[in-house]
């Protein structure tokens, strides 16, 4: 067998395995067993937090044949396939690397064809602060208004990690979902914990739901450096 590092060989399958991020496992695990999938999440955090982790588990959750109290089962023919990286409905890109206008488009064209097996086509898009002002207003109608067998996951670092702050999109927290902010006085270094007040004020989390989009809002998710 070929040789991994170890973060590839140790990285959690399910969100049981999942450490020092607890409210949000548990808000992720109620949609997964409601059926509430939004079309967007936002995952914000300093490096090292679980963000893509967490993307790949909630993608295996959402296309899974048989969830097990939110979790993947890991037996069936999606989660085999998605375990074995051979799955075509589940794509990263890294932002950084294919952050122009012209990887925009490429994106924005490929959404349009629907998963090959699961329920969801599922997008984790990493280091997604790292796209061009461009880039983003060509994904921005896309993002607010995908198909519906569309989901975005975005994975920027806590703000303040980088000069060009992620344009505001709206992402608000399902008011019936249970709190994901960590308690008071948990902000870790890196602002790892609590949710980024917009310019206009706001706090995502606070229960207001997306006005462009009623049935299907998105999600704000801060992810805390604890318990790495």
């Amino acid at each position: 067998m070929a040789y991994q590092a170890l973060y590839r060989e140790w990285r959690p399958k399910d969100f049981s395995h999942m450490v020092g991020q607890e409210p949000i496992v548990e808000t992720l695990r109620h949609q997964v067993e409601t059926g509430r999938i939004p079309h967007a999440y936002l995952f914000c955090g300093s490096r090292g937090t679980g963000k893509t982790s967490t993307a790949k588990i909630l993608a295996a959750a959402i296309n899974c044949e048989h969830p097990v109290n939110g979790d993947p089962c890991g037996e069936c023919e999606t989660c085999r396939r998605l375990s074995g990286e051979e799955s075509l409905d589940v794509v990263e890109m890294d932002a950084a690397s294919n952050r122009g206008i012209d990887d925009a488009r490429i994106l924005r064209e490929s959404v349009k064809y629907p998963p090959q097996a699961g329920k969801y086509k599922v997008y984790i898009v990493d280091e997604v602060h790292m796209l061009t002002t461009e880039a983003f207003n060509a994904l921005l109608k896309t993002l607010e208004e995908p198909p519906s067998f569309i989901v975005f996951i975005l994975a920027p670092q806590a703000p303040g990690h980088h000069s060009q702050p992620l344009p505001a999109v709206r992402f608000f927290q399902d008011p019936g979902a249970p709190d994901c902010r960590p308690p008071a006085g948990s902000h870790g270094r890196g602002g790892g914990g609590g949710h980024r007040r917009r310019p206009d004020g706001h706090r995502p989390g606070g229960g207001r739901r997306n006005a462009g989009c009623p049935q299907h809002p998105g999600y704000v998710y801060r992810l805390r450096p604890e318990d790495r």
